[in-house]
Formats: structure tokens, C-alpha cells, sequence
């Protein structure tokens, strides 16, 4: 039996950065891991990802620009681009992950971990205890509809989407979230015939323009879009194919079929009923991340279902491995709303931008969000076209800016840009929601001329000078 001060079980991004705080923070950690050191969006979601989107996004910012348009000669190398994705992947090879957690001076334990006791974790037999905590960061992972012959069918989720060897001639998609939309421009631009069924439209989580114009790009490109439909029966023929039956009578055969309809908590297998707690729940965790009715357990990121982003499961983490060791030492807690130990951003300024074309940059809350949380809401709203540095980028440019602002305290609680390199953008806005900064000092926040950063003046001064 090994003693440890933490263990932290899984170690992906979120599962290192709690170990690293808190091995920072004066605690002796051990990091256990059942698959790649570096988790899912090192190797199967975001930085796959965007590696296969960026070749063409890059392609097409040349295209739309007079003078580098005449020079494009050649078309997309589908090969150079996955072999450039498993550059980013190291081609799933953990290697120089697992050399950082031993320089951070963290023990790696390889093996499924499962949580035998009050602060025992078992790892393939071997009995681990844990003098203060336990950290479970184990992610998600793709949820699969009860949908007839569908689980039969063999198919993808982002996992397969993101690592695929060879771009099959045909795809399914169903779903109409942020993977659905991104794989849909990946797959298109990579030369595959893309169908998508989604039954509440795309993107129905943000503003509605951004779903709209999302879905008039993905037209152009030439995606199939079947909004409003879901499918009642998936088949896979003797041939290899995929039929799929979809709730308009309609019959759709493709290669493949990419199930994108949202995530479910990896917590069945994790022990947790041997401590009293419903295997296969989110983690339900107070703004410290600790699990509630526990003084010992933590749940960061994915695994908690407060923001299913990595970035957001980061920031978790920096807060959930500096509270644990405070708790650990006796040292001052800052729980307070904005404090060192919690994860008030979660509930409040939540970041996020979906890389299909254009891009889609949000912060905080939507419109019909604000309203519904009984805010005083003014929505302003812009062109982003109409922007001089927006016409310097494209000769073609179409896009949308949106803030929400809440009336009674004069300040940003939401913003969304639509268009290309709009995630640029988003930083500035997230600093304005986060430190609720006035509307009237943000007029003295000069943007530089010409970029498109110009939004902010032309928002602001749609909504008027205070």
C-alpha cells in the first residue's frame, strides 16, 4: 500500500493541471491513467480537431483575398493534412506527456483506477490511500441514442472522427452541436460527401443568427442539411454501408456515420458506489469542486457537467489543486464569489468558439438566456462586414456581433461574433464580462484602426454614449 496527499484519477489536461497545482502547492500526488497521458483533447478532440479544420480554413482565407487568390493553384492535399493532425496527436504516443508529470515531480500510475474506500483508490489491484483527497477527472464520453440498429452499426463518435486514417467518400452526421458542425466542415472541405441531421437545428445553445449563419456556410460547401429530423433506424448493409432511415421518410446510405448528440459522465466503472455514490451521475461538486456530502472526493471538469470545455475544466483544476492543498495544510481559504479556490466563471463567463466557417465566439449568456435569468436586457447588434478591418481580411466577409447588456448595472453579460478569425475577439469580451467592467469606461477602450477589433466602437456606439 502506497500513501499519498492527492490522487488524482485521470490524466488528461484537467487531471494535470490538479496534480501540478497541488504539487505546487506542497502536496505529495500521485496521477493514475487507464489510456494516452494527456486525455481526450490531446489525442481524440481539441487539437485533432483543429488540425483538420485549419488547412482549409487557411486555404480559404487565401481564396477570398484579390492578389493571393490568383496565386491558389492547387487544391487541398487530404494526406498532408492527417499527416499534419498526428503531428499534433505525436501520433498517440504519450511519451513526452508522461516526462512532463515526472518533471513536475508527480507519480504516474498507469492501470484503471477505482475508488475502493474513503481515500483508497485500487489501481489494477495495487491499493493506493490518499491522507486528504481524491480527485476524479474523468471526463466523458460520447452519449449514443437509443436509436434501432444504430449501436449494431458500428458507429463513429468523435473519437474516430478525430483520428481517422483515410477520409471515407460519404458520412452521416447526426446531431447539431459543436461537433457535429466542426466534423461537418472538416469532412466537406476534406472531400467526403457530408449529410447532416440534426432535430433541433444547429447550434440551438447559442445566439440564433450564429446557427443560421453557420448553416448557410455549410450549404455553400456543399453539406447536405437535414434540420428538424432525427433518425428512427440506422443499418449496416452486408456491403459495408450505412443506411440510415430519418424521421421524414427519407433513407440516406453512406460510408460512414458520425454520432454527435452529446456526452454522458465516465463514472460507471470508477467505484463510486463502494463510497455511496450513484455510479454512472455527473458529480455533483460545490463551487471548490468537492463532491457534495464528501469532505475527501473532488470532481474537475468534463465529469462535474458545469462546462464541458477543456479550457473551463483547466480553470476548474487550478482552483480544485490550490483549495486541496490549502485544506490539506491549514492555510486561508478564499471561497468568496471571484476567490483563488473556486470556479465562479463557470456560472458566469463561460468562453467558448466552434471553428467551422465562419467561426462562432461566444461569452456568458445569450439574449434568451439573460432574459429567462430575469435580466434587464439590451441586445445590440452589428455587422461585422461593415468593419473596415473586416474588408481588409475578405474581400467576401460575412459575419454578426451581438452583446447583451444588462441595463440596470450598465455592463456586458454576453457577447457572440460570427465570422472568420472571429475568435480573436473573444478574449476581450470575456475580460468584460468577467470583471463586469461599466459600458461608460469601455468607451475609453480604443480600439486600433483598421482591425476588426473596431467591432467594439461600432457596438458601443450603436447602443449609445452614456
Amino acid at each position: 500500500m502506497t500513501t499519498y496527499d492527492l490522487i488524482v484519477i485521470g490524466a488528461g489536461a484537467v487531471g494535470e493541471n490538479v496534480a501540478d497545482y497541488a504539487t505546487r502547492g506542497g502536496l505529495k500526488v500521485a496521477l493514475v491513467e487507464a489510456e494516452l497521458v494527456g486525455g481526450e483533447c490531446s489525442y481524440w478532440a481539441c487539437m485533432p480537431s483543429k488540425a483538420l479544420l485549419m488547412s482549409s480554413t487557411v486555404l480559404d482565407g487565401a481564396k477570398a483575398v484579390g492578389g493571393a487568390r490568383e496565386a491558389v493553384t492547387g487544391e487541398l492535399d487530404v494526406q498532408a493534412v492527417l499527416n499534419r493532425r498526428d503531428s499534433f496527436t505525436s501520433n498517440w504516443d504519450d511519451s513526452s506527456q508522461a516526462e512532463w508529470v515526472a518533471g513536475a515531480g508527480i507519480d504516474l500510475l498507469r492501470g484503471h483506477a477505482t475508488i475502493t474506500g474513503v481515500r483508497e483508490v485500487t489501481v489494477d489491484g495495487e491499493v493506493h490511500t490518499a491522507t486528504y483527497a481524491v480527485a476524479a477527472v474523468t471526463g466523458s464520453t460520447a452519449l449514443l441514442p437509443d436509436v434501432p440498429g444504430l449501436a449494431e452499426a458500428e458507429p463513429w463518435t468523435s473519437r474516430e472522427a478525430t483520428s481517422v486514417k483515410v477520409i471515407p467518400q460519404s458520412l452521416m452526421i447526426i446531431g447539431g452541436g459543436v461537433v457535429a458542425a466542426e466534423m461537418a466542415t472538416a469532412y466537406q472541405q476534406l472531400g467526403a460527401t457530408v449529410t447532416l441531421a440534426s432535430r433541433s437545428g444547429l447550434l440551438s445553445g447559442q445566439e440564433p443568427f450564429a446557427g443560421e449563419l453557420v448553416a448557410d456556410s455549410l450549404k455553400e460547401l456543399g453539406v447536405d442539411l437535414r434540420l428538424s429530423t432525427s433518425p428512427t433506424s440506422v443499418l449496416r448493409t452486408e456491403h459495408g454501408l450505412v443506411e440510415t432511415t430519418l424521421s421524414d421518410g427519407t433513407v440516406v446510405v453512406t460510408d460512414e456515420i458520425l454520432v454527435a448528440t452529446g456526452r454522458l459522465p465516465r463514472t460507471d466503472d470508477l467505484g463510486l458506489e463502494n463510497v455511496g455514490i450513484e455510479p454512472g451521475d455527473w458529480l455533483h461538486v460545490d463551487d471548490t469542486l468537492l463532491v457534495h456530502g464528501t469532505d475527501w472526493l473532488y470532481g474537475v471538469g468534463d465529469v462535474n457537467h458545469r462546462a464541458l470545455l477543456t479550457h473551463q475544466g483547466k480553470y476548474q483544476a487550478r482552483a480544485a489543486g490550490e483549495v486541496i492543498a490549502a485544506r490539506a495544510l491549514g492555510k486561508e481559504l478564499h471561497t468568496e464569489p471571484w476567490g483563488a479556490h473556486v470556479a465562479t466563471a463557470d456560472l458566469a463567463a463561460v468562453p467558448q468558439v466552434t471553428f467551422t466557417t465562419p467561426e462562432v465566439a461566444s461569452v456568458g449568456l445569450t439574449a434568451d438566456a439573460a432574459t429567462k435569468q430575469g435580466v434587464d436586457v439590451k441586445v445590440v447588434d452589428y455587422d461585422l462586414a461593415a468593419v473596415a478591418g473586416s474588408s481588409l481580411k475578405s474581400d467576401t466577409y460575412k459575419g454578426q456581433a451581438r452583446l447583451v447588456v444588462d441595463e440596470a448595472k450598465k455592463v456586458i453579460v454576453g457577447a457572440t461574433f460570427v465570422g472568420p478569425e472571429v475568435s480573436d475577439l473573444l478574449h476581450a469580451a470575456t475580460v468584460a464580462v468577467v470583471a463586469e467592467v461599466p459600458i461608460d469606461r469601455l468607451w475609453h477602450a480604443v480600439p486600433s484602426y483598421p482591425t476588426v477589433s473596431e467591432i467594439w466602437l461600432r457596438l458601443l456606439d450603436t447602443y449609445g454614449r452614456p
